[in-house]
């Protein structure tokens, strides 16, 4: 089973790849990843030596110590790199993306894990959903029932992909800084005089420069970079060649394990503790997984196991060989090329915590998504989780020292994220318990007991069943509505892109007479959820042609009286082409309808161009402008939760006007106060 694993992510993936892309996009693809994915891992020779060879394993500098720092590299590299990543982990894709949000995707959408709001039957019908047919074990269903009888472990697991995913955000935030810094420190030893000053300032200018460039975008980026990793990475890897023939060509006999054991018995507590420094070996590994999304598994494959890889290796081969000869420069192999200890501290916490979660995940997903048995997935986890709390100990070591600022850092990102969630939670509650029902608003009759006046209403709500309650303020306050009402509902979904053709699901609210549609917008978890201009011709459209498709069904009476849009295809926007055949005005209904020949029924017909012409008597759009407020009965924790952390976040975030692109002229804001 575990061959099959590996297989499948490797040869069959691979394959499946080749006959979509050719050989020379898939080489480019490897070309360009070194530039975006390798540029931490590819520099990590600058410091790994000096920094596992500090404090007191510094007296331990003999050749028995340096073989087994060596054995540690190797392995560390081959199991965790290359093994678990590039043959398990990267199999593990969720439609081509990647990183920690992917696994837990796959995860949600197998086993419904998630705690987001309004998820519908009909997103399992989305292409990119994917679920794959085959039946459950009993493992998985065992698996997916204590989640659904716990819903508390659900919130559990979002937390703990937080902690990996603010980790990942906290190590990008310091390793570039490392890398640069450990980089331009080199210039020292050819220029000794140089104070440590300048050394600072050339590091700022590089950053900032590097920075600057990322707006470029990826492809750029990469095809800047991916020259001079590879240079890089080939020039190490020969210097690697020359210092292994030159000093020890016997150095390849510390790759044996032995060598491990006899470096932890030798050096006790101290081995232990420089194994953070080990880990750093693998720093960047966990971007092969996250910037999967920029290229493609293949690529990534091929770029790490045809030159990284090797290259790293005889890196570490030639430093070692040459170290086994000069014990004396240990603390400048390389070149001095490392910063102050503290900051170094901290990317071994986060890498090692990263990994970490992806393991339990990769078990998780093993079980559920792959349904493979209990003993090859607690093999899996045992084997990786022991290898990764190892080292994750030897780097908990040393955060007292000075490694805890950037850790809370982290802990701070990962408090916004959960709070934010947790209000945007308690609000989409209130919004369900105060929501206006059906029997009310039919009991108004068709005229909503107001005058309806030409155009077209958007009311945008989190609902996607039943009518808001800022649509309650208008029926209640407000003389007059729109002759045609539309509650959009923008919603994202469990899957890293919505196809444009699937993009919306139309639904009829209430009777015919009423002139009441549902629109549901969904993104996907890496789309960009703006409207851009030609949304209201796109969503004009969608509702004529969910007319015009009600119609050739059957007749539907009431239709869906709670409001809930259709989820059959025939009910739903799926035309494939919205450009050739977008119904801008009258003019282009009567060619399309000559066109066609006819438009079904003359009573479609009629509202069809009733829908039209409303469209040329303007649209509004109808947005509540909403502030939580915790009850007074609340504790003081969630008072200070949505009163002070939500507020904040909440005035400091993008309108939704703005999010929305919705034109100021057209905008229309209801204020609400949410009692949560």
């Amino acid at each position: 089973m575990y061959y099959d694993i590996l297989v499948s992510g490797f040869v069959k993936n691979g394959l499946a790849n080749l006959k979509k892309a050719s050989c020379s996009n898939v080489l480019t693809l490897a070309y360009q990843s070194l530039g975006v994915v390798y540029g931490d891992l590819s520099t990590s020779p600058l410091y790994v030596y000096k920094t596992t060879f500090s404090g007191k394993l510094s007296l331990h500098e003999d050749d028995e110590e340096i073989y087994g720092v060596l054995s540690f590299i190797f392995w560390t590299l081959s199991l965790i790199a290359l093994f678990k990543y590039i043959f398990i982990v990267i199999s593990a894709n969720d439609n081509g993306e990647g990183g920690t949000f992917a696994l837990y995707s796959l995860l949600c959408r197998h086993a419904r894990l998630s705690i987001l709001p309004n998820q519908q039957d009909t997103d399992e019908q989305l292409s990119s959903y994917a679920i794959e047919g085959s039946t459950d074990t009993w493992q998985s269903s065992i698996l997916k029932t204590f989640f659904e009888k716990h819903p508390k472990f659900c919130k559990g697991l979002l937390i703990f992909v937080l902690l990996g995913t603010c980790m990942a955000i906290g190590d990008g935030i310091l390793t570039p800084a490392i890398s640069v810094l450990s980089a331009v420190s080199g210039v020292k030893l050819k220029f000794t005089g140089l104070h440590e000053n300048y050394i600072v300032m050339i590091s700022c200018v590089i950053l900032v420069g590097l920075f600057s460039l990322q707006h470029h975008g990826t492809h750029k980026v990469a095809f800047m970079f991916a020259p001079i990793v590879a240079a890089w990475l080939l020039c190490i890897g020969g210097i690697g060649i020359y210092n292994i023939i030159k000093w020890n060509p016997h150095i390849f006999h510390a790759l044996s394990p032995v060598y491990m054991l006899k470096f932890l018995r030798s050096t006790g507590v101290e081995g232990w503790v420089s194994l953070g420094g080990v880990f750093l070996s693998i720093t960047g590994v966990e971007a092969m997984f996250a910037d999967l999304g920029h290229f493609s598994a293949l690529s990534i494959k091929i770029a790490f196991t045809f030159l990284v890889y090797p290259c790293l290796v005889l890196a570490y081969l030639g430093e070692a060989a040459f170290l086994s000869r000069h014990h004396e420069d240990i603390q400048r192999s390389f070149y001095k090329a490392i910063p102050g200890k503290r900051l170094v501290r901290y990317p071994r916490l986060a890498v090692t915590t990263v990994m970490f979660v992806t393991t339990c995940l990769m078990a998780m997903v093993m079980i559920i998504v792959w349904k493979q048995n209990i003993v090859t997935t607690f093999a899996f986890l045992v084997f990786f989780g022991s290898v990764e709390l190892l080292y994750l100990s030897a780097a908990l070591y040393k955060v007292p020292e000075g490694g805890w600022i950037p850790l809370v850092l982290s802990l701070l990102f990962m408090a916004i994220m959960f709070l934010w969630n947790y209000g945007t939670l308690k609000k989409h509650k209130f919004d369900v318990e105060n929501k206006v029902s059906m029997n009310r608003i039919l009991s108004l009759g068709p005229s909503l007991g107001m005058v309806r006046v030409p155009g077209i209403g958007l009311v945008y709500t989190n609902l996607v069943t039943g009518f808001p309650a800022v649509f309650g303020h208008f029926v209640t306050n407000l003389p007059a509505f729109h002759q045609v009402v539309i509650f959009i509902c923008v919603k994202s979904v469990q899957v890293p892109y919505v196809n444009e053709k699937e993009r919306f699901l139309i639904g009829r609210v209430g009777p015919k007479e009423y002139g009441m549609f549902r629109c549901v917008v969904r993104y996907g978890y890496k789309d960009l959820q703006q409207e851009n201009y030609d949304f209201e011709n796109k969503l004009v459209y969608a509702i004529i042609q969910f007319v015009e498709n009600e119609g050739l069904v059957s007749s539907r009476g009431y239709g869906n009286l709670d409001g809930e849009a259709h989820d059959s295809t025939d009910l739903t926007l799926t035309h494939s082409n919205h450009e050739e055949k977008m119904v801008h005005s009258l003019q282009d209904f009567h060619a399309m309808e000559s066109g066609n020949g006819h438009l079904g029924g003359s009573s479609l017909k009629d509202e069809s161009l009733q829908i039209l012409k409303e469209r040329e008597s303007g649209i509004a759009y109808i947005l509540g402008h909403s502030h939580a407020q915790a009850k007074k009965s609340s504790s003081i924790f969630k008072k200070f939760a949505i009163d002070v952390v939500y507020a904040f976040l909440s005035k400091n975030c993008r309108e939704p006007d703005v999010a929305l692109s919705v034109p100021h002229t057209s905008l229309i804001e209801v204020g609400m106060i949410y009692y949560v």
